[in-house]
């Protein structure tokens, strides 16, 4: 019988609990009213995921990493000199751990000839997790956090649904993100907001990834060289959580992303609800 929620998963990662890396690069552009897009990063980024099943059907659980580059040169922004303010402000990258989801339903799956694609449109509308707290509030004040990121993760059609396969050969992904301003970016409720475009695909491992990931997994976060092992009694994290978590480090003008060392994660109860 046709299962779509296995056709999705063997797709994004695996049917047999394996983890599976996978890379992306591309773009970040400024959308302000009245002028042209300006083109403020390139990014680097991979996430590493695991799918299992349990009681309650699949789940996927993983941590992703995705760094802010010059757009010129590639490198690593450390700083990064804002254009509208004039002030050098602390990159806060992105590290999220976890990233995590039930796999309830699948999303549309579009055939091309020999490919197939899962499309996922996801609209984000909820309270801003920055304006609850008053002293952070003019980094992000608007009290709700709006944005759509869209993904399309395509895959040979002949082996996304053959059930002797744990997982498909290749896969490539594609994303697009339309958001507010990044709390650490200093605008404020300036008008205007951010456009990303990426391209990406699944590797084979943490040794095939660029080697500005590799740098930092191996030197400062060796927690994202693994997924989690099990579904974690832990609330996903975002670019705005992991700022109001982290504000302090912000101020004090750390290097980020910040140490993350392996560490003990409690697995969640059986049955627990996820939390987004």
């Amino acid at each position: 019988a046709a299962d779509p929620v296995a056709d999705l998963v063997r797709v994004r990662c695996a049917t047999d609990g394996r983890d599976v890396v996978t890379s992306w690069r591309g773009q970040v552009y400024a959308d302000v009213p009245g002028e042209a897009p300006r083109h403020l990063f390139a990014i680097v980024g991979m996430n590493v995921a695991r799918c299992a099943e349990d009681a309650d059907g699949w789940y996927l659980t993983s941590r992703e990493l995705m760094l802010y580059l010059d757009p010129d040169t590639g490198a690593v922004l450390r700083r990064w000199h804002n254009p509208w303010t004039g002030v050098d402000v602390p990159v806060v990258h992105v590290a999220n751990s976890p990233v995590q989801a039930r796999l309830g339903a699948a999303p549309p799956l579009e055939r091309h000839g020999p490919l197939a694609t899962f499309v996922y449109d996801i609209p984000l509308g909820y309270p801003n997790p920055i304006h609850a707290d008053e002293a952070l509030r003019p980094f992000a004040p608007s009290p709700t956090y709006e944005a759509i990121e869209m993904f399309g993760l395509t895959a040979p059609a002949d082996e996304v649904s053959d059930p002797t396969r744990p997982t498909v050969s290749w896969m490539t992904l594609t994303w697009h993100r339309v958001g507010p301003w990044l709390p650490w970016m200093g605008q404020g409720d300036a008008p205007g907001r951010l456009v990303y475009r990426a391209t990406g695909e699944r590797v084979d491992g943490i040794a095939a990834l660029p080697a500005e990931l590799r740098d930092e997994l191996e030197t400062r976060l060796p927690r994202y060289r693994a997924a989690p092992t099990c579904l974690l009694d832990a609330a996903n994290v975002t670019s705005w959580t992991y700022f109001v978590a982290h504000a302090d480090a912000y101020r004090r003008g750390d290097r980020f992303p910040l140490p993350a060392p392996v560490v003990d994660e409690p697995c969640r109860a059986a049955a627990a609800p996820m939390s987004r």
